[in-house]
């Protein structure tokens, strides 16, 4: 099968940073199922890891991805959801190998039934995002349990990102927060508008000062995709006493002493946990991702597509991560077909 691979880790610069290779066809067995990859997005995280991860042990290349839709063609001898020919989404996991192939083989607890209403290009851009931003929002922030002082109002960092801009969809479908996000430039400002939210501000400028300025009181909840470390000293002094504070970046230093004195909850969200360790609710995904189809089809929320950038193969990946890797992008990216 064709797929996009590489041996060695690095620079997107360089010459074998993503290889258009033949690969084996892998065999689905007990839970898994294999599935004929129709469309594939490009998320912050291929970027980080191809600069960073070597194939896995036995391997000799290593293949990148998470985010996929397609079409199941074989099941595992234990598979109780899916059936051969059923169109599904999805976004994978840390410690298999990606996406980025003709076919590949999935746990179906972590897959969902694809949405009905659009094609696979638009419903490849949203598993690993709406999977984020749900358990961010509803399992560690529970924006559906008010707090004692936080005005009704959820700020997020950085709404024109994939991840935001799908949370603030689903906080306007499933909650009636008011949604401020921030977003820098005038084509990003607008893109946020279109998700949803109530109000813009510029993670430029300094937050708490358009905050107050907004005239809506004090989040009580924060929730920040990026740059973190930048908003840090903003963000405890904007949220409301008592607070909730989520992060998905990676910040070089973060100390949790500064969020006493207001007793601010901190939360870490990592999408590929649950299947990562394998818990127990692991099979909640494929119930979340069930979820957001409904609500796609059901018109509630929308793909965050904003660019088919061409074919599955080397060279377009490798325009797409230095593309990612700029931090200019609004949306999601896809790629179709091989």
């Amino acid at each position: 099968m064709k797929a996009v691979a590489y041996k060695v880790p690095g620079s997107v610069d360089c010459s074998d940073a993503l290889l258009d290779v033949i690969l084996e066809k892998p065999q689905p067995v007990g839970r898994d199922i294999l599935v004929k990859v129709e469309a594939v997005s490009v998320n912050p995280v291929d970027a980080k890891l191809r600069n960073v991860r070597p194939p896995f042990d036995g391997d000799t290349y290593a293949v990148l991805g998470f985010d996929a839709a397609g079409v199941v063609v074989e099941v595992g001898d234990s598979v109780k959801t899916f059936k051969v020919g059923d169109p599904v989404f999805y976004a994978g996991s840390l410690v298999r190998q990606g996406t980025n192939s003709e076919f590949h083989l999935v746990d179906e607890r972590i897959v969902g039934h694809m949405p009905i209403s659009i094609g696979y290009p638009e419903a490849a851009a949203l598993p690993l995002t709406s999977l984020t931003a749900w358990e961010m929002l509803f399992d560690r922030l529970k924006v559906d349990c008010p707090t004692a002082d936080g005005a009704g109002v959820i700020l997020i960092i950085g709404g024109a990102g994939g991840v935001g801009s799908i949370a603030i969809q689903l906080l306007r479908a499933l909650t009636n927060l008011t949604v401020v996000a921030t977003a820098s430039r005038p084509e990003t400002q607008e893109w946020v508008r279109e998700c949803g939210a109530h109000h813009v501000i510029n993670h430029r400028e300094p937050l708490p000062a358009q905050i107050e300025a907004l005239g809506l009181g004090a989040p009580g909840f924060v929730f920040s995709t990026n740059q973190t470390d930048k908003n840090l000293d903003g963000i405890i002094e904007l949220i409301a006493p008592q607070g909730r504070f989520g992060l998905i970046d990676d910040p070089g230093d973060l100390s949790i002493m500064p969020f006493k004195k207001k007793a601010i909850s901190l939360h870490w969200e990592l999408m590929f946990t649950r299947s990562l360790f394998e818990t127990p609710d692991m099979e909640e995904q494929s119930k979340i991702l069930n979820e957001v189809s409904k609500l796609v089809n059901s018109g509630k929320i929308r793909s965050t597509a904003t660019e088919v950038a061409g074919k599955i193969d080397a060279a377009t990946l490798r325009e797409v991560h230095a593309k990612i890797e700029s931090g200019t992008s609004r949306g999601k990216t896809v790629l179709t077909g091989f």
